[in-house]
């Protein structure tokens, strides 16, 4: 009975996906509530596998040349105003310190939405001929957006993230990284996460305030909605020329620097979450999974049998690269195996008497509940072989999920149809006005996702106003 009951504490995915979404962060102890409004606190199980997510991305950035710098968490009213579409971009979202103790402050300070100011203000100082050039930074920090509306990992208002700042001599060089940093999310999310992305560029609505492009990696979730995984922004001169960021090249002449900004954040773990979960909880890929096996031993008590599980472990863990545990709390079975599948362990092991006796143990898969009776001998080279399975066969099964869920519509009636009938990606053809964009936006609260790098010739007129199409685009309702 008590089994069942954790199962059933999760609401189906069908019934109600968002509070689905809520029970799994809850049950799988993923976040807790807090006193203030719209923030939570990120628990052991929720930041182990944010730990994962860093290591692995700081590693791909270092790869190219990255360097992690800490600039201040606040930014003064004066230098935010510098740049004016990126100050009335952020505006509705910034948090203000307007006391330092109990006396006011001349000058208010806002707490940091983006650092794309400060980063200016950093290189106007430490750039000054082409020698000093390439900056390629990192920063690992949190930001806070007064958000209306709150979401566990998908909108809160402090949350936590990476975000990158480069200077660059030329506008070539700026736009060269801003696309490396795109394709160095596009292999995370599929290598890491699992999760197939749509690799694009943003409309020019869509795109970050104060940026010449905006490019992009957008995921589909299982309920149909495009959650906007990772963005690359070239900013061009732009924030150069507002604050003034000038390096004297080699013939002699003052010119401006080019600039680029990406960034990664906590709500990845709400995609992890929306891509691979099910009714019975989590599914977490391999790679992120604090814990990549469990091992559950069958009548513990007896004789020899924790004993075993704890060898089994050592064998495992002295591999080197497996996150072993073993479930040795006094839990039924059961209750054990409810509970691992709820919080996602890619694999358990099963290990009781009768399975010593005749030198085998039982491999349970997450992913796809498959149960793979073993020989204790084999323990080391078959979980090694199935964690790389697994990992390969959930982005597999996402990928078949994206794919069988993009639709092509090639008027407006066909559009409208798709988006009211169902869920997931509509691509169709674009005339680049953004009228257009509002309409759809206004009349069927679907938004622009990306312009793919891969363009397809759906038809040659627009799917809204029938005029001469200029670019193919993915549609969807998001996060």
């Amino acid at each position: 009975m008590a089994d069942k009951k954790l199962v059933e504490a999760i609401t189906s995915m069908e019934e109600d996906f968002a509070q689905w979404y809520t029970d799994v962060v809850k049950k799988a102890e993923l976040i807790d509530y807090t006193t203030v409004k719209g923030c939570m606190v990120i628990r052991p199980a929720g930041y182990a596998i944010w730990e994962l997510i860093q290591n692995d991305l700081d590693r791909r950035f270092k790869e190219t040349g990255v360097q992690n710098v800490y600039l201040p968490m606040f930014i003064p009213e004066s230098l935010l105003n510098k740049e004016k579409d990126h100050v009335e971009g952020f505006a509705p979202e910034v948090a203000w310190v307007t006391h330092g103790g109990l006396e006011p402050l001349q000058e208010r300070l806002c707490v940091r939405p983006t650092s794309e100011t400060l980063f200016c203000d950093y290189y106007k100082n430490v750039v000054h001929s082409y020698r000093d050039l390439p900056q390629v930074c990192n920063q690992w920090c949190s930001v806070v957006r007064w958000e209306k509306e709150t979401r566990p990992f998908l909108r809160s208002r402090e949350f936590l993230w990476q975000e990158g700042h480069t200077a660059h001599a030329t506008a070539e060089e700026a736009e060269a990284r801003t696309l490396q940093m795109l394709d160095v999310y596009s292999q995370f999310l599929e290598e890491t996460l699992a999760i197939p992305a749509i690799k694009g560029r943003k409309t020019d609505k869509e795109k970050f305030a104060g940026a010449v492009a905006t490019y992009t990696v957008e995921a589909l979730m299982h309920d149909g909605k495009a959650l906007q995984s990772g963005t690359s922004h070239n900013f061009g001169d732009g924030f150069a020329r507002a604050f003034g960021v000038q390096y004297t090249d080699k013939d002699n002449t003052l010119k401006y620097v080019h600039q680029t900004s990406w960034g990664m954040t906590t709500r990845l773990i709400g995609a992890v979450i929306m891509v691979h979960g099910d009714d019975s909880g989590l599914k977490l890929p391999p790679a992120v999974a604090p814990v990549q096996v469990m091992i559950i031993p069958i009548q513990q008590k007896k004789e020899g049998v924790l004993d075993k599980a704890y060898e089994m472990r050592d064998r495992l863990a002295a591999l080197g690269n497996v996150r072993v545990k073993v479930d040795d709390t006094d839990k039924s079975p059961g209750w054990k195996f409810s509970e691992q599948e709820m919080r996602g362990v890619p694999m358990r092991v099963e290990i009781g008497p009768m399975d010593m006796a005749a030198g085998k143990c039982l491999i349970v898969r997450r992913d796809t509940g498959e149960k793979i009776e073993i020989s204790d001998a084999d323990l080391e080279n078959k979980v090694s072989e199935l964690l790389v399975q697994i990992q390969k066969d959930m982005l597999e099964t996402a990928r078949a999920h994206r794919d069988s869920h993009t639709y092509v519509a090639n008027d407006m009636d066909e559009f409208k149809k798709m988006f009211s009938e169902k869920s997931g990606f509509v691509k169709a053809m674009w005339c680049g006005n953004q009228d257009c964009e509002d309409r759809i936006k206004e009349e069927l609260a679907v938004t622009s996702r990306c312009m793919p790098f891969e363009q397809e010739q759906i038809s040659d007129v627009c799917v809204c106003c029938g005029k001469p199409a200029k670019h193919m685009v993915y549609w969807g309702r998001s996060y």
